[in-house]
């Protein structure tokens, strides 16, 4: 009938838009979008970043605060399971709901396996969380990446059809060995100079945050209307949902575990935060320009949602500690207490 050929038409326009939505990019090969010039000087932009980086993470340790909360390591455990299970569980299901393809369904795996990232520090330190938590348990994560991540990689890939040749495992292996090495002079450096380590933890993170804005904008410009590609609403609504899933279940699974208030919120903050130089420059060195495309970007999304999300946390905690009263003469201690 004519009413059910209607039907069918909406129903087909309906499935050819949803199918345009949730297709990041049909197209397993990729036309090169930057100079081989450029292409090489990021790369090694991204590996000197890093390296920086995870210096400047290595000075924020302290031997004996780790060795502190691993005698006692109910927050590290808790946080690091929380870490390890909830992000690449929800970046499974998210590429699992928005039918990705192959290549990016790999993209968003290694970024929800990646370990904490040297950000979450930071965040942890605006919402008055535990420091020594914090920075034990980014510690603690990019130790285990080692064998966390391709093993998780490993396990998540195999519910995909032909996904498991796809993630270079050895790639991946050797940037993980690569962040160790920096990290362990940064905890030296922390050691015997302690006066140098506070200056090089303000250089590497300032260094970190203007490299994500220069190289995201000059490789962005670059590459052009390809960008569109992870600017696509499934990419978009995916950087979203993961940091609000990590923090958001960070928080409550803390909270279960009966961690103090200032645990919690550190720990929702560590899971909700992934290594993104770490993400990029995995992305951008195991994969050639023509197979990752504009895809080795994705982690300027994730982390500008990160950060979005974080902020608005940041601002409802600082509202609420504003406007919750005090008895006069105390001191508003309720934050760092269970």
């Amino acid at each position: 009938t004519e009413q059910s050929r209607g039907q069918r038409v909406v129903a087909r326009h309906i499935y050819e838009l949803w199918d345009n939505m949730t297709a990041a990019n049909t197209s397993s090969v990729f036309m090169p979008m930057l100079s081989p010039v450029l292409d090489k000087t990021i790369n090694i932009l991204l590996v000197i970043v890093l390296f920086i980086t995870m210096v400047s993470l290595g000075c924020t340790m302290e031997v004996s605060k780790i060795k502190r909360h691993i005698v006692k390591p109910k927050g590290v455990t808790i946080a690091v399971l929380a870490q390890y299970g909830v992000m690449p569980l929800t970046a499974f299901c998210l590429a699992k709901v928005f039918w990705l393809d192959e290549m990016t369904a790999v993209v968003v795996l290694i970024c929800g396996c990646c370990p904490g990232g040297s950000l979450s520090n930071i965040l942890a330190l605006a919402l008055q969380g535990d420091m020594n938590l914090s920075i034990v348990m980014t510690s603690c994560s990019t130790l285990l990446a080692l064998g966390m991540m391709p093993l998780l990689l490993y396990l998540y890939c195999q519910g995909f059809t032909n996904l498991q040749n796809s993630v270079p495992y050895v790639d991946i292996i050797v940037s993980l060995f690569m962040i160790l090495i920096p990290c362990g002079a940064g905890i030296l450096i922390n050691y015997h100079r302690p006066r140098y380590a506070k200056t090089i933890t303000k250089v590497g993170l300032s260094i970190m945050m203007i490299s994500v804005v220069g190289i995201g904008t000059v490789a962005s410009f670059a590459i052009g209307g390809s960008i569109l590609t992870v600017l696509s609403p499934p990419l978009m609504a995916i950087g979203a949902l993961m940091p609000f899933t990590g923090y958001t279940f960070g928080y409550i699974i803390s909270s279960l575990f009966k961690l103090n208030q200032s645990e919690r919120r550190t720990v929702a903050m560590e899971t909700g935060c992934q290594n993104i130089q770490l993400c990029s420059t995995i992305l951008k060195l195991a994969y050639a320009p023509e197979v990752i495309g504009p895809l080795f970007l994705f982690p300027m999304v994730y982390v500008s949602f990160q950060l979005l999300e974080a902020a608005v946390l940041i601002v409802l905690f600082r509202c609420h500690q504003r406007f919750t009263p005090t008895e006069e003469g105390e001191t508003d201690t309720r934050f760092l207490k269970g």
